[in-house]
């Protein structure tokens, strides 16, 4: 059975097309509730679905919001979709969601399919990357970011602004203290304990795996220690089990090179809590153990660390926060109707959090 059209909505219901489509698509030029409760009984009786692009056309708005992550399997990510999804109800808005793997090239395609379907705003969350072999794809997602701006567009982006964007209105840029926290935390691991450090960071040139190396060292060197050695690896589990088996032959040669005392134990930092699960799951499968062998901390609090033994030590981060907070700016710079410029926004703050996987052993 061919579905029901607003020229049969407005038949039944006596008034012109026009008129019907005003009542159901939600136009500002509201005719009488008497013509109005009778277009929406017409349109009850024969099961009419309003369409939605008319809608939009007709609000000004479509009531949609984009939302590219690098992967939503990710514990990271999957939080802040929460956040979003949580900020886009309160706006009475849906969600478009787009994984890209983190790069730019299919950033750009996911914020093009974004601006054909007149997304109202867009939220980006991942780290930027402004190594070589991003340079062309990054300068064409600026390019369509900064088209989507000009016109009307919102865009919200999490931690860095995204490489050459040059829109000056309707983009908003969440700041996530990265290399401050992790400053703190190397701080708090220094203290009392004697080992060497090693960090487990992303790919040269990822801002987010830089910050958080770069404050790392800086939180060291304050505490009077030598800079860690860095192992650079993929940015996500499997980096950290790879680097985690280097790791694992240097710990056990260690051992077994004999001498009169042992040696202090390896302090490893992974920037990112999926580095330090992978790399905690390959000193395990190498018969070392936490924090016995070396001790271990990761960076964002995840939600997947609940189940996590021994309790790994990290850096909490708002994470369902950080979505509603890029959403929300997203409705500040339409000026939407719970929008009040004048408010004093919310920063991004973050909180050290030690436990079992960096304690002292005897």
């Amino acid at each position: 059975m061919a579905a029901s059209t607003l020229t049969e909505v407005a038949r039944l219901a006596g008034v012109s097309p026009a008129t019907a489509s005003r009542v159901l698509n939600g136009s500002a030029r509201k005719p009488g509730k008497d013509i109005a409760d009778r277009v929406r009984q017409a349109a009850e009786s024969l099961g009419y679905i309003p369409n939605a692009q008319a809608q939009g056309l007709a609000k000004s708005s479509s009531g949609l919001i984009g939302l590219i992550v690098h992967d939503i399997a990710d514990p990271y990510f999957a939080a802040i979709a929460r956040g979003v999804q949580a900020a886009a109800r309160e706006q009475r808005k849906m969600v478009l969601l787009a994984t890209t793997g983190g790069a730019p090239g299919e950033e750009r395609e996911a914020v093009a399919a974004f601006a054909a379907r007149r997304a109202d705003s867009i939220v980006i969350a991942g780290s930027r990357s402004c190594r070589t072999e991003d340079q062309d794809d990054n300068t064409e997602l600026a390019a369509e970011l900064d088209r989507y701006c000009r016109n009307g567009g919102r865009v919200a982006v999490v931690g860095h602004a995204v490489v050459g964007a040059t829109a000056a209105e309707g983009y908003h840029v969440v700041a996530v203290p990265n290399q401050e926290l992790a400053g703190a935390l190397a701080g708090e691991l220094a203290a009392g304990r004697d080992g060497d450090f090693v960090i487990i960071g992303g790919p040269e040139g990822l801002l987010t795996s830089d910050d958080r190396i770069r404050g790392f060292q800086e939180g060291l060197a304050r505490a009077g220690r030598a800079p860690a050695e860095i192992l650079r690896t993929a940015f996500n589990r499997a980096g950290g089990y790879e680097a985690g088996l280097q790791l694992a032959a240097r710990i056990k040669a260690g051992a077994s090179g004999g001498g009169e005392a042992a040696a202090p134990k390896l302090c490893i930092f992974a920037v990112n809590d999926v580095m330090a699960i992978g790399a905690s799951a390959a000193l395990r499968a190498e018969g070392l153990r936490i924090p016995r062998d070396a001790t271990i901390a990761g960076f964002d609090d995840i939600e997947t660390l609940r189940d996590f033994r021994p309790a790994l030590s990290t850096v909490r981060l708002p994470l369902e926060e950080i979505g509603r907070l890029a959403t929300r700016a997203t409705a500040r710079l339409s000026g939407g109707n719970d929008a009040d410029e004048d408010e004093e926004q919310p920063t991004v703050t973050g909180e050290v959090t030690l436990r079992r996987s960096t304690e002292a052993v005897a």
